[in-house]
C-alpha cells in the first residue's frame, strides 16, 4: 500500500517529508512525550503551498507511519484519501502558524508533565541550569484560554508569539516551530530537559539564578558545542537510530 501510495499519489519530496515526520512521532513517542491521541507534530509539505501532514486522529505516535499521515490544507481540507479525521484543536492551533509564518516549517506542541508543570507555575522557565539558559530571553508566553479550537484566539497567539519560535502555552504544555523536523526536535527536546531539570531543583530548595551576563555568553557559544550538519540533525538522526533497532514500521 505504502508503495502504491508513494508512486502514483505524491512527489518523493513529499514521501521523504512523510518518513521524516512519521519518524518524528516514533521518537517522540520512544522519549515518552506522547499523550494518548493527542498532541500533533505538523510539517508543510515540500513544493505545495499551504498544504501540511499531520497525525490521523485515533491514532497512538506509535502507530505514525509515514503512509498514513493526513494531508490538510491550511482551511482543514483532506488533500488526500486518508480514512482518519483531523484533530481539530491541532489543526487550528497549527494551521495559523503555518498559513503566517513563513520559517514555522515544523510545529511541535505536547503535554509533557515537565513542560506543563513549568508552564503552569508564575515566572514559567527561569534560567536556573543549562538547557534554561538555551532559552533565556527566546520563549513567548500565552494564558491559558481552554482548549485551542476556536479560531479567534489565533489573533491572541500569533500577538503572543512575536518574533519567538518557543512559546510555553500557560497551564497547557510546549509549542516549538523550527525551519526543519530535526531543528523542532532539537528545541522541543532542549526545552524538555530544562523543565525536567527546573522541576528537580524546586525540590530541593531555592534555584541559583544564572546572571544575564553569563547567559549571554553561554548562547553566544553554544553553536560550537553542536555538531555540523544543522541545528539538531545529528541528534534527531541518533534517535532514529534507536527507533529503528525495535521498529521501522514508521517508514511504510
Amino acid at each position: 500500500m505504502a508503495t502504491a501510495l508513494r508512486n502514483s499519489q505524491m512527489t518523493e519530496a513529499e514521501w521523504e517529508a512523510r518518513q521524516q515526520l512519521a519518524a518524528c512521532y516514533r521518537v517522540f513517542d520512544m522519549l515518552g512525550w506522547s499523550e494518548m491521541i493527542y498532541n500533533h507534530i505538523t510539517l508543510k509539505v515540500p513544493g505545495e503551498e499551504g498544504a501540511f501532514l499531520i497525525n490521523p486522529f485515533g491514532l497512538h505516535f506509535s502507530e505514525v507511519k509515514a503512509s498514513n499521515l493526513v494531508k490538510i490544507d491550511i482551511d482543514g481540507n483532506k488533500l488526500d484519501d486518508s480514512p482518519y479525521p483531523v484533530n481539530r484543536a491541532g489543526f487550528v492551533q497549527h494551521a495559523l502558524f503555518h498559513r503566517h509564518l513563513p520559517d514555522a516549517h515544523c510545529i511541535a506542541h505536547t503535554h509533557t508533565t515537565a513542560g506543563m508543570a513549568v508552564a503552569s507555575v508564575e515566572g514559567g522557565l527561569r534560567p536556573t541550569n543549562f538547557y534554561a539558559c538555551n532559552f533565556a530571553g527566546q520563549i513567548a508566553y500565552h494564558d491559558f484560554e481552554g482548549v485551542t479550537v476556536r479560531d479567534e484566539e489565533g489573533e491572541r497567539l500569533l500577538a503572543h508569539l512575536g518574533d519567538k519560535r518557543v512559546m510555553l502555552l500557560r497551564n497547557h504544555g510546549i509549542l516549538v516551530m523550527g525551519r526543519t523536523v530535526p531543528e523542532a526536535f532539537i528545541k522541543h527536546w532542549s526545552l524538555q530537559r530544562a523543565c525536567e531539570i527546573q522541576i528537580a531543583t524546586a525540590s530541593m530548595g531555592a534555584p541559583i539564578t544564572v546572571p544575564d551576563e553569563v547567559v549571554a555568553v553561554h548562547q553566544r557559544d553554544l553553536h560550537m558545542a553542536q555538531v555540523p550538519g544543522g541545528p539538531g540533525a545529528a541528534d534527531f538522526a541518533a534517535m532514529v537510530r534507536l527507533v529503528d533497532r525495535t521498529d521501522k514500521s514508521w517508514r511504510e
